[in-house]
Protein backbone atom coordinates (compact mmCIF):
# COMPACT_ATOMS: atom_id res chain seq x y z
CA UNK A 1 0.00 0.00 0.00
CA UNK A 2 1.67 3.61 -1.30
CA UNK A 3 1.76 6.28 1.66
CA UNK A 4 3.10 8.43 -0.90
CA UNK A 5 0.06 8.18 -3.40
CA UNK A 6 -3.03 8.38 -0.86
CA UNK A 7 -4.84 11.33 -0.56
CA UNK A 8 -5.98 12.49 2.69
CA UNK A 9 -9.33 12.11 4.13
CA UNK A 10 -11.71 15.30 3.83
CA UNK A 11 -12.05 15.47 7.32
CA UNK A 12 -8.32 15.22 7.94
CA UNK A 13 -7.58 18.11 4.89
CA UNK A 14 -10.47 19.98 6.90
CA UNK A 15 -9.10 20.08 10.30
CA UNK A 16 -5.47 20.83 8.65
CA UNK A 17 -7.19 23.80 6.66
CA UNK A 18 -8.78 25.22 10.13
CA UNK A 19 -5.78 24.55 12.22
CA UNK A 20 -4.58 28.06 13.27
CA UNK A 21 -7.56 29.76 11.49
CA UNK A 22 -10.12 32.42 13.53
CA UNK A 23 -12.66 29.25 13.42
CA UNK A 24 -13.40 25.65 12.77
CA UNK A 25 -14.67 23.46 9.66
CA UNK A 26 -18.33 24.83 11.04
CA UNK A 27 -17.21 28.12 10.74
CA UNK A 28 -17.54 28.71 14.53
CA UNK A 29 -15.03 30.96 16.04
CA UNK A 30 -12.37 29.78 18.58
CA UNK A 31 -12.67 32.57 20.38
CA UNK A 32 -13.92 32.37 23.77
CA UNK A 33 -13.84 28.41 23.08
CA UNK A 34 -12.19 26.50 26.21
CA UNK A 35 -10.09 23.81 24.37
CA UNK A 36 -8.67 21.45 27.25
CA UNK A 37 -10.96 21.05 30.03
CA UNK A 38 -9.56 23.42 33.19
CA UNK A 39 -7.09 25.29 30.79
CA UNK A 40 -6.47 26.71 27.67
CA UNK A 41 -5.48 24.47 24.51
CA UNK A 42 -1.82 26.73 24.98
CA UNK A 43 -1.47 27.27 28.60
CA UNK A 44 1.55 25.37 29.70
CA UNK A 45 2.53 27.93 32.08
CA UNK A 46 2.43 25.26 34.90
CA UNK A 47 3.90 22.62 33.09
CA UNK A 48 6.88 20.63 34.60
CA UNK A 49 8.55 19.13 32.09
CA UNK A 50 7.71 15.70 32.62
CA UNK A 51 6.24 12.53 30.99
CA UNK A 52 2.44 12.00 31.39
CA UNK A 53 1.93 9.50 34.32
CA UNK A 54 -1.38 8.26 31.84
CA UNK A 55 1.52 7.69 29.11
CA UNK A 56 4.43 6.29 31.47
CA UNK A 57 2.03 3.56 33.01
CA UNK A 58 0.72 2.67 29.62
CA UNK A 59 4.17 2.41 28.24
CA UNK A 60 4.86 0.15 31.48
CA UNK A 61 2.15 -2.03 30.97
CA UNK A 62 2.69 -2.33 27.49
CA UNK A 63 6.69 -3.65 28.17
CA UNK A 64 5.10 -6.05 30.22
CA UNK A 65 2.65 -7.78 28.28
CA UNK A 66 -0.33 -6.84 29.96
CA UNK A 67 -1.26 -3.50 27.82
CA UNK A 68 -2.16 -2.58 23.96
CA UNK A 69 -1.13 -0.11 21.38
CA UNK A 70 -4.99 1.43 21.60
CA UNK A 71 -3.91 1.87 25.28
CA UNK A 72 -0.81 3.47 24.67
CA UNK A 73 -2.38 5.91 21.88
CA UNK A 74 -5.30 6.56 24.41
CA UNK A 75 -3.07 7.78 26.95
CA UNK A 76 -1.48 10.23 24.23
CA UNK A 77 -4.72 11.55 22.97
CA UNK A 78 -4.69 13.68 26.79
CA UNK A 79 -1.23 14.38 27.64
CA UNK A 80 1.07 17.24 26.48
CA UNK A 81 4.21 16.23 24.29
CA UNK A 82 7.06 18.38 22.92
CA UNK A 83 7.37 19.17 19.42
CA UNK A 84 11.38 19.78 18.70
CA UNK A 85 12.13 23.06 16.66
CA UNK A 86 15.70 23.85 15.24
CA UNK A 87 17.33 26.54 14.00
CA UNK A 88 18.19 26.75 10.19
CA UNK A 89 20.14 29.16 7.95
CA UNK A 90 17.93 31.05 5.87
CA UNK A 91 21.16 32.71 5.09
CA UNK A 92 25.14 32.68 4.63
CA UNK A 93 27.29 34.90 4.47
CA UNK A 94 31.44 34.20 3.81
CA UNK A 95 33.23 36.65 6.04
CA UNK A 96 36.66 38.71 5.04
CA UNK A 97 38.48 35.75 6.33
CA UNK A 98 36.94 33.35 4.03
CA UNK A 99 34.54 32.08 6.39
CA UNK A 100 30.86 31.30 6.24
CA UNK A 101 28.58 32.34 8.48
CA UNK A 102 24.58 32.64 9.33
CA UNK A 103 23.19 36.42 8.82
CA UNK A 104 19.90 34.72 9.58
CA UNK A 105 18.33 31.76 10.71
CA UNK A 106 14.68 30.37 10.91
CA UNK A 107 13.13 28.04 13.14
CA UNK A 108 11.62 24.71 11.63
CA UNK A 109 9.74 21.35 12.42
CA UNK A 110 12.42 18.52 12.39
CA UNK A 111 11.23 15.23 10.77
CA UNK A 112 12.56 11.86 10.57
CA UNK A 113 12.98 9.79 7.72
CA UNK A 114 12.55 5.69 8.42
CA UNK A 115 13.94 2.80 6.12
CA UNK A 116 11.25 2.85 3.74
CA UNK A 117 11.06 6.51 2.51
CA UNK A 118 8.41 7.62 4.88
CA UNK A 119 8.46 10.68 7.15
CA UNK A 120 8.06 11.14 10.78
CA UNK A 121 8.02 13.39 13.33
CA UNK A 122 9.74 13.10 16.68
CA UNK A 123 7.96 14.27 19.49
CA UNK A 124 8.68 13.92 23.21
CA UNK A 125 7.43 13.14 26.30
CA UNK A 126 9.41 15.50 28.75
CA UNK A 127 11.83 17.70 28.20
CA UNK A 128 14.68 15.75 29.24
CA UNK A 129 14.08 13.20 26.84
CA UNK A 130 14.21 16.11 24.13
CA UNK A 131 17.35 17.02 25.56
CA UNK A 132 19.16 14.01 25.56
CA UNK A 133 17.96 13.44 21.86
CA UNK A 134 19.13 17.39 20.72
CA UNK A 135 20.77 19.39 23.15
CA UNK A 136 19.86 23.00 21.10
CA UNK A 137 16.36 22.18 20.36
CA UNK A 138 13.20 24.36 21.31
CA UNK A 139 10.75 22.04 22.70
CA UNK A 140 7.18 23.67 21.93
CA UNK A 141 4.69 22.25 24.17
CA UNK A 142 1.49 20.81 22.79
CA UNK A 143 -1.44 18.11 22.87
CA UNK A 144 -1.30 15.14 20.73
CA UNK A 145 -3.90 16.10 18.43
CA UNK A 146 -1.91 19.93 17.11
CA UNK A 147 1.03 17.53 16.77
CA UNK A 148 -0.96 14.70 14.69
CA UNK A 149 -1.74 18.09 12.68
CA UNK A 150 1.61 19.03 12.58
CA UNK A 151 2.94 16.06 11.40
CA UNK A 152 0.36 15.54 8.20
CA UNK A 153 1.04 18.91 7.46
CA UNK A 154 4.75 18.17 7.25
CA UNK A 155 3.77 15.07 4.87
CA UNK A 156 4.93 12.67 7.87
CA UNK A 157 3.05 9.61 8.43
CA UNK A 158 3.69 8.72 12.12
CA UNK A 159 4.93 10.28 15.65
CA UNK A 160 7.96 9.09 16.73
CA UNK A 161 7.67 9.05 20.72
CA UNK A 162 11.15 9.95 22.87
CA UNK A 163 13.53 8.67 20.03
CA UNK A 164 17.02 7.46 21.65
CA UNK A 165 15.04 6.95 24.84
CA UNK A 166 14.90 3.52 26.79
CA UNK A 167 11.74 2.79 24.46
CA UNK A 168 10.43 4.16 21.72
CA UNK A 169 7.09 4.28 20.46
CA UNK A 170 6.11 4.76 16.91
CA UNK A 171 2.38 5.89 16.30
CA UNK A 172 1.88 4.59 12.89
CA UNK A 173 -0.64 6.79 10.52
CA UNK A 174 -4.37 5.47 11.38
CA UNK A 175 -3.38 6.23 14.92
CA UNK A 176 -2.08 10.11 13.43
CA UNK A 177 -4.87 10.44 11.86
CA UNK A 178 -7.40 9.29 14.59
CA UNK A 179 -5.10 11.78 17.63
CA UNK A 180 -5.91 14.36 14.70
CA UNK A 181 -9.61 13.62 14.63
CA UNK A 182 -10.03 13.90 18.29
CA UNK A 183 -11.38 10.44 18.34
CA UNK A 184 -10.79 6.56 19.57
CA UNK A 185 -8.53 4.36 17.38
CA UNK A 186 -8.29 0.45 17.72
CA UNK A 187 -5.42 -1.01 15.37
CA UNK A 188 -6.29 -2.76 11.95
CA UNK A 189 -5.23 -6.21 13.60
CA UNK A 190 -7.57 -5.91 16.25
CA UNK A 191 -10.35 -3.73 14.22
CA UNK A 192 -13.97 -5.74 13.44
CA UNK A 193 -14.69 -3.42 10.78
CA UNK A 194 -11.03 -4.66 9.29
CA UNK A 195 -11.84 -8.06 9.32
CA UNK A 196 -15.56 -7.53 8.03
CA UNK A 197 -13.94 -5.81 4.89
CA UNK A 198 -11.21 -8.67 4.58
CA UNK A 199 -13.94 -11.38 4.87
CA UNK A 200 -16.41 -9.87 1.97
CA UNK A 201 -13.69 -9.15 0.05
CA UNK A 202 -12.21 -12.73 -0.37
CA UNK A 203 -15.79 -14.33 -0.25
CA UNK A 204 -16.08 -14.69 -4.31
CA UNK A 205 -12.64 -16.13 -4.50
CA UNK A 206 -13.86 -19.94 -4.16
CA UNK A 207 -9.66 -20.46 -4.11
CA UNK A 208 -10.03 -19.00 -0.92
CA UNK A 209 -10.70 -21.58 1.66
CA UNK A 210 -10.08 -19.35 5.27
CA UNK A 211 -8.56 -16.08 6.17
CA UNK A 212 -7.44 -14.94 9.29
CA UNK A 213 -5.95 -11.83 10.69
CA UNK A 214 -3.17 -11.07 13.15
CA UNK A 215 -0.94 -8.57 14.29
CA UNK A 216 1.97 -8.23 11.56
CA UNK A 217 5.43 -8.84 11.91
CA UNK A 218 6.29 -5.64 12.60
CA UNK A 219 4.19 -4.65 15.24
CA UNK A 220 6.97 -5.48 18.03
CA UNK A 221 9.39 -3.52 18.89
CA UNK A 222 13.01 -3.87 20.84
CA UNK A 223 13.84 -1.66 23.63
CA UNK A 224 17.24 -0.39 24.32
CA UNK A 225 18.12 -3.50 26.19
CA UNK A 226 17.47 -5.47 22.97
CA UNK A 227 13.89 -6.82 24.74
CA UNK A 228 10.64 -7.42 22.57
CA UNK A 229 8.03 -5.11 23.40
CA UNK A 230 4.45 -5.93 22.34
CA UNK A 231 3.52 -2.99 20.40
CA UNK A 232 5.08 0.19 19.10
CA UNK A 233 7.16 -1.27 16.02
CA UNK A 234 7.15 0.56 12.46
CA UNK A 235 7.29 -2.75 10.37
CA UNK A 236 4.16 -4.50 8.62
CA UNK A 237 1.17 -4.11 10.65
CA UNK A 238 -1.37 -6.18 9.34
CA UNK A 239 -0.58 -10.20 8.72
CA UNK A 240 -3.35 -11.73 6.43
CA UNK A 241 -3.04 -15.19 6.37
CA UNK A 242 -4.82 -16.91 3.55
CA UNK A 243 -5.94 -21.00 3.20
CA UNK A 244 -5.81 -21.56 -0.55
CA UNK A 245 -7.17 -24.76 -2.17
CA UNK A 246 -4.50 -27.44 -3.14
CA UNK A 247 -3.45 -27.87 -6.79
CA UNK A 248 -3.61 -24.05 -7.78
CA UNK A 249 -0.47 -23.06 -10.16
CA UNK A 250 1.79 -20.37 -9.52
CA UNK A 251 -0.22 -18.33 -11.84
CA UNK A 252 -3.22 -18.56 -10.46
CA UNK A 253 -2.07 -17.90 -6.66
CA UNK A 254 -0.02 -15.24 -8.40
CA UNK A 255 -3.56 -14.11 -10.10
CA UNK A 256 -5.82 -14.35 -6.71
CA UNK A 257 -3.39 -12.32 -4.19
CA UNK A 258 -3.26 -9.35 -7.13
CA UNK A 259 -6.40 -9.16 -7.43
CA UNK A 260 -7.46 -9.20 -3.70
CA UNK A 261 -4.87 -6.44 -2.92
CA UNK A 262 -6.06 -4.03 -5.36
CA UNK A 263 -9.79 -4.77 -3.71
CA UNK A 264 -8.86 -3.78 -0.62
CA UNK A 265 -6.67 -1.02 -1.58
CA UNK A 266 -9.63 0.45 -3.46
CA UNK A 267 -11.70 0.06 -0.03
CA UNK A 268 -11.63 3.49 1.62
CA UNK A 269 -12.56 1.86 5.18
CA UNK A 270 -9.23 -0.31 4.48
CA UNK A 271 -7.03 1.74 3.10
CA UNK A 272 -7.63 4.14 6.03
CA UNK A 273 -7.21 1.98 8.55
CA UNK A 274 -4.34 -0.17 7.37
CA UNK A 275 -1.06 1.30 8.01
CA UNK A 276 1.30 -1.68 6.27
CA UNK A 277 -0.39 -5.25 5.21
CA UNK A 278 1.76 -8.62 4.97
CA UNK A 279 0.10 -11.72 2.90
CA UNK A 280 1.09 -15.04 4.08
CA UNK A 281 -0.35 -17.61 1.73
CA UNK A 282 -0.93 -21.53 2.92
CA UNK A 283 -3.03 -24.66 1.63
CA UNK A 284 -6.23 -25.79 3.00
CA UNK A 285 -4.56 -28.53 5.08
CA UNK A 286 -2.38 -26.24 6.76
CA UNK A 287 1.07 -26.76 5.09
CA UNK A 288 2.91 -23.04 4.96
CA UNK A 289 3.86 -21.90 1.25
CA UNK A 290 6.30 -18.79 0.81
CA UNK A 291 4.69 -16.04 0.08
Amino acid sequence: MSENSRALPGHIAAALASAGGSADTAGQPWAGRNLAGESAYHNFEQDDGLASPAYTAAIASLRQGIGSEAAVVESLATARIFIPIVATAAQVESTAEGHYADKESDMSLVTLTGPDGRRALPVFTSTAALERWHSTARPVAAYAARAALSAVAEEASMLVVDPGADFTFVVRRPAVWALAQQRPWLPSYQDPRVAAVVEATAAPAVAVVAVRLDAGSGVAARDAAGATVPGGGVGPELRLTLSLQSGLTEAQVNALVGELQSRLSANELFAEAVDSLEIRLQSAAHQQDPS
